[in-house]
């Protein structure tokens, strides 16, 4: 499966997202390539700040051929998450072109919700040649006992794509984990974050199926 984590606007914890749900399929003893395709390179900041052994494969490619590249990239492992770039660019075309589920990932704020319309639009493009792609919101860095937090999925069931029912709350040990090059299963293993991440992997190999 090749999972495309986007969302054009910035600050939505995409590559925090990214990281994590390859880290939990590497963990589960899937062999996982984790494409950096911002061209800001968070992605392989995390992987250069890891010391010790790493837990997945991860390159960058900021360039709008990952679609044409990916048949060669992915060989030889189960499962790609592409980390896209936080602006509809061709990179971000083409990122989306190469993925089976794009993922997108929303903060429960009304400026996000607003903003998901852009990537949408390139999604449904995408899907006139690739009518088989698969796509769902993931509200990320909820606050907790928020009205807003509460709220969020039905102001985006206005847009014709489905929200998982799993959901990714802010806390300070996804900041903590990616500072030392580390996924939250590996900080906290029995944690709110590692079930969070758990449950988004589990609904988005449903998705896939």
């Amino acid at each position: 499966m090749i999972i495309g984590v986007l969302n054009q606007k910035g600050g939505v914890g995409k590559t925090t997202l990214s990281v994590n749900l390859a880290a939990n399929l590497a963990r589960n003893g899937f062999r996982v390539l984790l494409i950096d395709a911002d061209p800001q390179g968070s992605a392989l900041d995390w992987a250069a700040a890891r010391q010790g052994e790493p837990l997945m494969s991860v390159v960058g490619l900021p360039r709008p051929s990952i679609h044409k590249e990916i048949a060669q990239l992915s060989q030889g492992y189960d499962h790609v998450v592409i980390d896209g770039p936080p602006r509809v660019t061709d990179l971000a075309r083409s990122a989306i072109m190469a993925s089976d589920v794009v993922l997108i990932p929303v903060q429960p704020s009304p400026y996000d919700i607003w903003a998901a319309d852009e990537v949408i639009k390139l999604i449904e493009e995408a899907r006139i040649y690739k009518d088989t792609l698969k796509v769902a919101f993931v509200v990320n860095r909820k606050i907790a006992n928020t009205a807003i937090g509460r709220d969020v999925g039905e102001a985006l069931a206005a847009y014709p794509v489905p929200t998982l029912a799993a959901s990714v709350t802010q806390r300070v040990v996804f900041a903590e984990a990616a500072a030392r090059g580390l996924s939250v299963h590996e900080v906290d293993a029995s944690g709110s974050a590692a079930a969070e991440i758990e449950a988004v992997v589990a609904e988005l190999m449903e998705l896939a199926r």
